[in-house]
């Protein structure tokens, strides 16, 4: 139930980004877009988990792919927040390349094609800046997950 309850708040994550780029021009950086690929990921796990809560091993191993999933959420927010932006350009770093790698911002240019400088997607929200609010949104996400690795799944 964590891995359902964390997808859908990376989903929610997701569509709050759209609704801020869109509709206040808050252009996101290549950092941003993995990070939302990383949350959207989430969410497929939880679809592929979801029929397999009687297989308890195979339960398992893809709540621990969410788990790794979510870690490699809060890296990018860390590195986006301690490096990324301290720069104007994002490109050609691992996320862009991984992004260009996977298409994503030709399939889905509107959720996928990073258009921002990295140094200006960092503003803040409440104080805090966006990159923070996603490792903690990550590491939350995590810690629901957790549960399902260390508990007997029942049928």
């Amino acid at each position: 139930m964590g891995l359902v309850i964390g997808a859908l708040l990376g989903v929610i994550s997701v569509g709050i980004a759209l609704v801020l780029q869109h509709r206040y021009d808050m252009l996101p950086c290549a950092w941003c877009v993995m990070q939302r690929f990383l949350y959207l990921l989430i969410a497929v796990w939880a679809i592929v988990a979801w029929p397999l809560r009687g297989r308890p091993a195979a339960w398992r191993s893809v709540n621990a792919l969410a788990l790794l999933t979510a870690f490699g959420g809060m890296a990018a927010g860390i590195y986006q927040y301690g490096w990324a932006s301290k720069t104007s350009s994002c490109a050609l770093t691992f996320a862009d390349k991984v992004m260009s790698t996977l298409r994503l911002d030709q399939l889905a240019p509107e959720v996928f094609a990073a258009t921002g400088p990295c140094d200006e997607a960092s503003a803040p929200l409440l104080g805090v800046p966006f990159p923070l609010w996603s490792v903690a949104l990550s590491a939350l996400i995590a810690v629901l997950i957790v549960p399902a690795l260390m508990t007997r799944q029942r049928r």
